[in-house]
Order: C-alpha cells, then sequence, then structure tokens
C-alpha cells in the first residue's frame, strides 16, 4: 500500500491572519513547498455527519481571483459529483450555477473598467 501526505505551513500576522501560505505534497511535481495565495480544505466528520471547512487566504490575493478560485472550486465539485455518484441532474446544476457565476464575474468585471 502507498502512503501520500500533503503539508500546509501557513505564517500568521500579530492578528493571527494568514501571512504566507505554503504547500507540499508527495505526489506533486517538482519538489519542496510552494507558496499560494488561498486554500479551501474540506473533511467529512464521521461523528456528526457533517462537514470540517478550513478557508484561509492571504491579503495579497485580490477579490477578483479569490471569485474565481470559487467558481473553480465548484466547477470541480461538480465533476466529482458526477464521478463518484454518477449523478448527471446534480452535477449539471452546479455547472449550470457556475456559467452563470462567471458570466456575473464578467459583466462586474467590465462595469469596472
Amino acid at each position: 500500500m502507498k502512503n501520500s501526505e500533503i503539508k500546509f505551513k501557513i505564517n500568521l500576522d500579530e492578528k493571527n491572519l494568514p501571512k504566507t501560505i505554503e504547500w507540499d505534497a508527495t505526489d506533486k511535481e517538482g519538489d519542496g513547498a510552494e507558496q499560494t495565495k488561498s486554500i479551501s480544505l474540506n473533511v467529512w466528520d464521521n461523528l456528526n455527519h457533517s462537514t470540517l471547512r478550513i478557508d484561509l487566504w492571504t491579503e495579497e490575493m485580490s477579490v477578483v481571483e479569490m471569485k474565481r478560485f470559487y467558481i473553480d472550486i465548484l466547477g470541480g465539485m461538480a465533476q466529482t459529483i458526477l464521478n463518484s455518484t454518477g449523478d448527471e441532474y446534480m452535477s449539471e446544476e452546479m455547472k449550470e450555477l457556475c456559467d452563470r457565476l462567471v458570466q456575473h464575474v464578467n459583466e462586474e468585471n467590465k462595469s469596472a473598467k
């Protein structure tokens, strides 16, 4: 059996807000930790039958990047639900939501210019 490990290192400022976020994984391409602006980690809590979430981002993460990040997460979830359950309806609904959110962000960005 193979083991895989993912590590996160979060450096906090004096207000305990993330200053830098680094991650490393045994199976990722390239050696050494890499910096990122944001992470979103979800864990299923078997005991309480609910989801535990950790969402962290640095001050370098722009609002536009944050919106794109969560749209990408939703799109990935749509594919995962299709692959894991075969539920095409749920997957398509999530993809359609992503399409509407992309349109919203694009319109928002046009009017900001």
